[in-house]
């Protein structure tokens, strides 16, 4: 399997970073985002270990909770597209196709 981080995820990442920074702990938030990506390397060999997300119901669709945060990512074989980072209570949301 061949993974691969979306402009969006890689954002979130970004902004996790960010925030720390902005709190005066930035080597907490460099570590945490490392160790977000570390925790990424699972799917590589188990890409249907996280659950299915619940606001989505799609068997391809499926987090890894990495806390605080979930990790949203898309199955789509043989490629793992990681979509999000967020916080785990934050409610994902489809956007509106109408």
């Amino acid at each position: 399997m061949k993974l691969l981080i979306a402009d969006s995820a890689f954002n979130d990442l970004m902004d996790i970073k960010i925030y720390y920074q902005e709190q005066g702990v930035g080597h907490s938030g460099d570590n945490l985002v490392a160790e977000i990506i570390a925790h990424l390397d699972i799917l590589i060999d188990h890409p249907e270990i996280g659950r299915i997300v619940p606001e989505f119901a799609e068997s391809n669709i499926r987090e890894l909770i990495h806390p605080p945060f979930r990790v949203v990512y898309w199955l789509d074989n043989p490629i793992i597209h990681i979509i999000r980072v967020w916080r785990s209570e934050r409610l994902l949301k489809l956007p509106d196709l109408n």
